[in-house]
């Protein structure tokens, strides 16, 4: 893949696997398929710094989740960080945003910075700081409005949206923001550090410990998502065509 039409037809065929073979796996695709389509529609209005540059990333950033999925169904092991992601897409005991969050945190938290330093290889990484925000805005803005629709697929967590205040995201344990200001300072250190790979291991042992938070958070905050998940639809089909058009607005 070199251009973010590629990606765009890699990520329509991989929608379309999780819709045929019922994957949770689908919910992040289909959210982070329409992040790559605003991303695309943002660099041809030139809405960024570096539009050839930032397209330059979005390709580098995908690459890593697909990568992650191409592995998984072939039976090899991605990062810690997307083997639970993907182990948690196969039980039907967790929540639509629990899904959503655990590929956002291996995304954001430990793809992003890798992909920002690689897309800077040899230049000043604060150059890129910018169109990096600009890609977590994108990505909050979208969670923002699926949470704003999540009733018609999650009846109790509707609810429950409202009464938090906008500390909704507490009650999984997991904020866009924190994660954002996380992965620039891990896109630093990776960027002047000599051993990649060490830097990976390293960052993907903790977010992987992140991942794990967010699929047991305790008795209370369990026992709350039983509830909620109760309610939950049960078709991932129609949770996935829901969840598109929640992105699309």
């Amino acid at each position: 893949m070199t251009t973010i039409n590629d990606v765009l037809i890699r990520m329509d065929q991989i929608v379309s696997e999780c819709h045929q073979t019922q994957s949770r796996m689908g919910y992040f695709a289909i959210l982070y398929r329409q992040v790559t389509r605003r991303i695309r529609d943002g660099i041809l209005a030139g809405e960024f710094l570096d539009n050839p540059r930032m397209e330059l990333l979005d390709v580098l950033f995908a690459q890593r989740f697909i990568l992650a999925y191409d592995l998984w169904k072939s039976g090899q092991t991605p990062t810690q960080s997307w083997k639970i992601a993907f182990e948690a897409s196969e039980n039907p005991k967790y929540l639509v945003l629990q899904h959503l969050f655990l590929g956002i945190n291996a995304h954001i938290n430990l793809d992003l910075g890798i992909a920002a330093s690689e897309t800077m290889n040899g230049k000043n990484l604060l150059d890129i700081k910018a169109d990096f925000d600009k890609i977590n805005e994108i990505l909050a803005e979208l969670i923002d409005g699926v949470k704003a629709n999540i009733s018609l697929i999650s009846p109790i967590f509707g609810w429950l949206i409202p009464l938090a205040k906008g500390k909704d995201e507490m009650l999984l344990n997991f904020s866009i923001q924190l994660a954002r200001d996380g992965a620039w300072k891990y896109a630093g250190e990776y960027h002047t550090d000599p051993d990649k790979e060490f830097q990976i291991q390293g960052r993907d042992k903790n977010i992987s410990a992140l991942a794990n938070k967010l699929i047991n958070p305790g008795k209370l905050l369990g026992f709350l998502i039983k509830i909620v998940a109760f309610a939950e639809w049960k078709s991932v089909s129609k949770t996935m065509e829901q969840l598109d058009q929640m992105a699309m607005k």
